[in-house]
């Protein structure tokens, strides 16, 4: 079997490290490392776009202390066809490598065909790296789903304008409800199913209620339980007349 060969730029995506402190920038503000040079192959800071600016640009967010690249800014370079995508802020984004996980789904509906976690139906992929992994196992030509990149799409014109004391490149302080991506329940053995996600849910909530009342009556429940444990004195007897 031939060895499949990753391109370069897909394999440093993968292998990078972001959101670490960049070491040319080390004392500068907004030095973390959330931009990825295509040509490169290197995460960088904000403040060294300026040294790449006639090179291809993709950017990097974060989410639940992972990688995530947006899915428009992805399928442009790749073919993202299976693997699941999560929603923040209104966009559509994937994760570029797998993440861990307490324990082995298997035997369940639908899950990874590489690292086993649960998912919803179509997909098959975690991750764009479960993705690669997988056709690399199976000597698959990774050129049938690499894009022909048209660089003007990942300009350094995108980061034109960019404060660096404003706010972050991130998108964690402004996640909505609908973003939560992980599991809202744990695997009991190999009974993982959509509609185990929708029983653990409601329990979820249920319990949640069930603290608010319980605190909201905390000090009348108080009373009535020292007022029923208050012990009983000699009985009183009516004044005589």
């Amino acid at each position: 079997m031939e060895t499949v060969v990753k391109p370069a730029w897909l394999e440093g995506l993968m292998a990078e490290t972001f959101f670490g402190v960049c070491g040319v920038h080390e004392n500068r503000r907004k030095n973390e490392k959330n931009v990825f040079c295509l040509l490169c192959c290197l995460s960088i800071c904000p403040h060294c776009l300026p040294s790449h600016r006639s090179h291809p640009l993709l950017q990097v967010r974060r989410y639940v202390y992972h990688d995530v690249v947006r899915l428009g800014d992805l399928e442009k370079l790749i073919e993202c066809s299976y693997i699941q995508p999560y929603t923040i802020n209104g966009a559509k984004v994937i994760f570029l490598n797998q993440r861990p996980q307490s324990r082995s789904c298997k035997g369940s509906a639908n899950i990874c065909f590489t690292c086993d976690r649960i998912l919803q139906e179509p997909f098959h992929f975690c991750s764009l790296s479960c993705k690669v992994e997988h056709l690399v196992e199976r000597g698959e030509d990774l050129s049938t789903i690499l894009r022909r990149v048209d660089e003007s799409d990942y300009a350094f014109s995108q980061f034109e304008g960019l404060r660096m004391d404003g706010p972050e490149l991130t998108d964690d302080d402004q996640i909505t409800p609908n973003s939560i991506l992980e599991d809202p329940f744990q695997c009991k053995g190999s009974s993982c199913s959509n509609e185990t996600i929708g029983n653990s849910e409601i329990s979820v909530q249920d319990t949640e209620v069930g603290r608010k009342k319980k605190k909201d009556s905390g000090f009348l429940g108080g009373i009535v339980l020292s007022l029923s444990n208050k012990r009983k004195g000699a009985p009183q007897r009516a004044p005589l007349s």
